[in-house]
């Protein structure tokens, strides 16, 4: 159980950590926080599952089970919630333009 704990924790934190680059290189607000929540929340979920294989089936694990279904409803909510208020409040989303089109085909 420890290896499958520690092989799942480390991929979740490959997952956050491919998050934390989504944010520097994603080109606007609209698109960090679509990279950010869907990989933070599945970075979470590993890292969480993770640590619940590698305790085995006690009290501890149902209680990380718990925060792994509360993170799963909570980030892609709170992401939903960000971008409708961004767009709101008039922070238009990133069209390319032309030249980079052009420059990249």
């Amino acid at each position: 159980m420890s290896i499958a704990g520690t092989a799942v924790m480390a991929a979740g934190l490959l997952f956050i950590a491919l998050a934390a680059l989504g944010m520097l290189r994603m080109p606007d607000f609209y698109t960090r926080v679509h990279a950010v929540s869907k990989l933070d929340t599945l970075g979470a979920a590993l890292v969480l599952a993770g640590l619940a294989l590698h305790d085995g089936a006690t009290l501890v694990s149902l209680k990380l089970v718990l925060i792994l279904v509360f993170i799963s409803m909570a980030n892609p909510t709170a992401a939903h919630v960000l971008t409708r208020s961004a767009l709101q409040s008039g922070l238009a989303p990133w069209k390319r333009r032309q030249a980079d089109a052009e420059g990249q085909a």
